[in-house]
């Protein structure tokens, strides 16, 4: 069982009845409540906006619905904002991934993780940090965003509201520099960088890093393949 505090809710969307029960058994046995089953992009819809949980453990590949529709409805959700989804896949950068990422997913999981890493996993994305590494997040953005030919863009309007150092942050923090090496980069103390990067997702209104790193690619703040100036 896990230490004392709020219990952790979650629903679990999953076309395979198999799946979904080996998922329950997993979090209930670590003090995890599952407030409903989906067994489709349409189900896990109606059973987040009826159980309003903390996570959602949500496959890509479902009949009608799928994952990703069903992962922007929920988002877009005023009474389920606060709601953070983590994508089950079979394959490392499937690439309906992407896709998935830019509807507000907080990350994502292969399907044959171990039953600590899912508990450690969901307990992480709840707390407020994102599942997938900006270098991962990077990656798959690398691989899988539009190409365009190389050019100046000046930053979108809705980075607007950044100060000069923290749009600074934003694009080191793209290129999949952790917090430690953003201190060292920037010559300032650990706290000092998590509070930029507090300030950047408050401003910009974004739930995690890993939308914070979307978020750069998608304004041209950053290009795939890009770096960001020395």
């Amino acid at each position: 069982m896990t230490a004392a505090g709020p219990a952790l809710r979650a629903v679990i969307a999953d076309d395979q009845a198999l799946v979904r029960t080996g998922f329950r058994m997993i979090l209930a046995a670590d003090g995890i409540d599952v407030t409903a089953e989906a067994a489709d992009g349409a189900e896990a819809v109606a059973a987040v906006r009826r159980t309003r949980p903390d996570i959602v453990l949500m496959d890509i590949r479902m009949p009608g619905m799928d994952g990703i529709e069903a992962t922007r409805r929920i988002l877009a959700g005023e009474s389920t904002r606060e709601t953070r989804v983590v994508i089950l896949t079979t394959y490392d950068l499937d690439h309906y991934v992407y896709a998935a990422l830019t509807a507000g997913a907080s990350g994502f999981l292969l399907k044959d993780v171990t039953p600590e890493r899912l508990v450690a996993s969901l307990r992480l994305v709840r707390s407020g940090d994102a599942l997938l590494s900006p270098t991962i997040t990077r990656r798959l953005i690398e691989r899988f965003a539009p190409s365009e030919e190389p050019r100046t863009i000046a930053p979108h309007r809705d980075l607007s509201a950044l100060t000069p150092r923290e749009l600074e942050v934003l694009r080191l923090l793209a290129t999949g520099l952790s917090n430690a090496e953003l201190a060292s980069r920037l010559f300032l103390s650990p706290t000092t960088v998590k509070s930029h990067i507090g300030r950047i997702l408050s401003k910009l209104d974004l739930r995690d890093r890993v939308q914070a790193v979307v978020h750069a690619y998608e304004t041209g703040l950053i290009t795939p393949g890009g770096s960001p100036p020395e």
